[in-house]
This record gives C-alpha cells, sequence and structure tokens, in this order.
C-alpha cells in the first residue's frame, strides 16, 4: 500500500513536511519558504536549565509542531495530531491511515535513524519525516532532508517513533484532516498573520531568554562562560550552539536565509518594494550568524583559546541581535502597507 506521494526535499525536516503535506492534498501554492514564513518558525531561545546533550538548549525556530500547525491554522486547515500511550496503538493508527491510501507524518528521534550517516545522529527527538507507504514490514518514508524515499521496517520505525529522552514523540502522528481550496487572497492573508506573530515572538516576547533579548543574553554568557565553567565546559556549551545552529534541525543562518526567501517570495501576493530590502537584511543576519559558527568552531576545536575569542564570539551575537531588532523594526514597518 502506498499513496501517490511526490517526494520534495526541504532545507529543513519540518518546513518540509507542511509543503509536502499541503501539497499533496492541494494547496499547490505551498513552497517550503511561504511554509516557514506563514508558520512564523523564525526564532531563537537560549534555555540554560534544560540540557540537550549535556549542553544548554538552544533553538534558532519556533517550538517543533509549530510551523505545521500555525500554517494549517492560518489557510483554515483542520489538523488531526495524537500520542500514543503503546507502540501497538501507534502501529495501528498508522497502518490504518496508509491502508487507506493516505500518508501520515510523524516525530521522531534522529539517534536510531538507519538510514542517517552516524556522523548525524544525535539524540534529538524533534525531527519530522512523512510515511506515504507499506510494503510487507518495510514501511517507505518520505524524508525530507533526503534525496529520494527511504525505507525502515517496523522495529526501526517504532524505535524512532518511541525514542526517549527530553522532547520524547511517543509515537506522535499527524496530518491534515480535509481537503480544503486555499485562494490566493487567504494565502495573502496568511502571510501577514504569519510576519505579524513573527514581530512578536522576536521583539516583545517577555523574558531575557527568547528573541533578540535572548540573543543579547547569549552573548553576555558566552563572554563569562570560560571564567565560570572552565576550558573544557565552555568548549562544549559552544559545540552546542553550532550543533544546533548547522547540523540539527534547530536551524541557525540557514533559517534567516529561508526567511528572506520567504518575504521575497510573499511580495508575489504583496507588491511592496520594500520587502526586497528587509529580505536583504535577514541575508546579512544569516551570513553573520555562519560567522560566529566558525569563530565557536575554532574555539572548541582549540585553535582559539584565549579569553578576547570568547569575547568576539559575544560581539558576533551583539551585532547579530541588532541587525535582526532592525529587519523586525523595519518589517514591522512594512506590515502597515499590507492588507
Amino acid at each position: 500500500m502506498q499513496s501517490e506521494f511526490k517526494h520534495i526535499q526541504a532545507a529543513h525536516c519540518e518546513n518540509g513536511v507542511t509543503t509536502s503535506l499541503l501539497r499533496h492534498i492541494g494547496v499547490h501554492q505551498m513552497t517550503e519558504p511561504l511554509a516557514f514564513g506563514i508558520g512564523s518558525g523564525l526564532f531563537y531561545i537560549y534555555i540554560p536549565f534544560f540540557k540537550v546533550n549535556n549542553g544548554p538548549a538552544i533553538s534558532f525556530r519556533t517550538m517543533p509542531g509549530m510551523i505545521f500547525k500555525r500554517t494549517c491554522n492560518s489557510l483554515n486547515i483542520p489538523v488531526f495530531r495524537q500520542k500514543f500511550s503503546s507502540p501497538q496503538k501507534a502501529k495501528l493508527a498508522l497502518d490504518n491511515r496508509l491502508q487507506a491510501g493516505q500518508p501520515a507524518a510523524c516525530q521522531v528521534g534522529v539517534y536510531y535513524l538507519t538510514y542517517f550517516p552516524k556522523e548525524y545522529r544525535f539524540h534529538f527527538n524533534a525531527h519530522n519525516l512523512i510515511v506515504v507507504g507499506k510494503e510487507g514490514d518495510n514501511y517507505i518514508i518520505s524524508d525530507p532532508i533526503m534525496e529520494t524515499l527511504v525505507t525502515m521496517n517496523s522495529y526501526e520505525l517504532e524505535r524512532v517513533r518511541f525514542a526517549r529522552g527530553p522532547l520524547a514523540p511517543r509515537g506522535q502522528l499527524y496530518f491534515p484532516k480535509e481537503i480544503q481550496p486555499v485562494s490566493d487572497a487567504l494565502m495573502k492573508q496568511a502571510i501577514v498573520t504569519g510576519i505579524k506573530r513573527n514581530i512578536r515572538d522576536m521583539l516583545h516576547i517577555p523574558g531575557n531568554i527568547a528573541g533578540i533579548r535572548g540573543i543579547r543574553y547569549t552573548a553576555k554568557k558566552i563572554k563569562g562562560w570560560k571564567d565560570k565553567l572552565g576550558p573544557e565546559k565552555s568548549k562544549s556549551y559552544l559545540a552546542q550552539l553550532v550543533r544546533m545552529q548547522e547540523e540539527i534541525g534547530t536551524g541557525g543562518g540557514g533559517f534567516r536565509f529561508i526567511y528572506a526567501a520567504f518575504l521575497q517570495q510573499a511580495q508575489a501576493y504583496h507588491p511592496i518594494d520594500e520587502l526586497m530590502a528587509v529580505s536583504k537584511q535577514f541575508t546579512n543576519t544569516g551570513d553573520l550568524w555562519r560567522d560566529a559558527a566558525v569563530q565557536a568552531s575554532g574555539i572548541y576545536k582549540g585553535r582559539l583559546t584565549s579569553q578576547s575569542d570568547y569575547n568576539i564570539m559575544g560581539d558576533y551575537l551583539l551585532k547579530i541581535a541588532d541587525l535582526e531588532k532592525k529587519a523586525f523594526n523595519d518589517l514591522a514597518l512594512v506590515i502597515k502597507k499590507m492588507k
């Protein structure tokens, strides 16, 4: 049993799952940048008291599952989402969906994904993929970061669906419940909703660990890590930042590039010249995030060892915070022209 499903490769798993599932039900306007932007995916948060791989939790995107949920809600598409108390119930629900000829998305752990190269397997439980069919004991998988369809047997799929640890997926299954027509007018409205929400999350969210304030908070922490944590632990924390930015699907500079592409594509629905100017600003911040990752890599690999190297790393983030604040403030002015 296999649905007539077109595999789409994407830069990020949840963006790709959202794009693929919506295009499968007829939302042909959807692209990865539009899914990311309508879903208000751009974010930053540093959670020192929540540990992932023995380091602080750092994310460059909104909470797992929110891009899909927000995008569907903005387009008036109802969503089915369920977690399960046992692998048997999770398997039955998935098999019933496939028997009906329909794909379903799953949240899974990365560490035991057999088709991933070993160097890319981490204890990270917020990866997303789509199960599109089953042949015997093998499930056919559309993983957006892979070039082609892949397969996993029932044991392998169960193991990743019920991976343990932070953000444990508990067999989570989700998909659009109904096919709903999506007009360009509705897409236009959804773009505005997504931008407004992203401006709120980056500029006005309370506290000092999230949004622009979160980037500045992290910068100050980095400057004090060497003295407070010691060389080895401080290097491991920087390795964690780079891993979450560049290797695990929480994005970083890459998400800034996707958001820049979103603003460019939004111009087709809202022909406002300033959108392109703000898009370039996010491209610039993406470049700086990549530069910061190079600096951090030099420290944790032992090539850069002085306190001034940590200060330079912190200064990168302070500059990024200033630029992203300006970009979102400029975007707040542009949004007033959107109808």
